[in-house]
């Protein structure tokens, strides 16, 4: 899988382990920064992010800053992203599922190494199921459409 990934100052060393985990299990990634622990805005890289997937270039993204959620707002101001913010893999895993979520943030101050590994993990094996929840997907479509 392609898999876009982004992330502020306070998550480099993070986002590496996070990579490296990753390519080991071998997706491919394209790191879009930052790279350095020198202050940056995190919308920034939320943007990237987003803008990576829904062009295509990636299949999913994952975005870290120190909670996760700032980083997870700039992604959702992309239309066609549907980014969650998870601390936990039962809700990333749903969230693939019921709401088609193609970008994933979390937190670096928040949830630790080995717990977003397997946010990650549980987040990439989920499947959009359609069905029932096609129309809700439908529904967020919609109002970005209106926008």
């Amino acid at each position: 899988m392609k898999i876009a990934i982004g992330n502020d100052h306070v998550a480099v060393d993070y986002k590496n382990q996070i990579k490296r985990y990753l390519e080991e299990q071998g997706h491919e990634l394209t790191d879009f920064g930052t790279f350095t622990e020198e202050r940056t805005d995190y919308p920034i890289y939320g943007e990237a992010v987003a803008n990576a997937v829904v062009s295509g270039e990636a299949d999913r993204g994952i975005l870290i800053c120190g909670t996760g959620v700032g980083i997870g707002i700039a992604a959702n101001k992309v239309n066609g992203v549907r980014c969650v913010t998870c601390s936990e893999p039962y809700s990333a895993r749903l969230s693939r599922e019921h709401n088609d979520t193609n970008v994933l943030s979390f937190g670096a101050r928040v949830v630790g190494i080995e717990l977003a590994k397997m946010i990650v993990d549980e987040w990439l094996a989920g499947e959009y199921q359609g069905d029932r929840h096609a129309r809700r997907v439908q529904m967020l479509t919609d109002i970005e459409a209106r926008q």
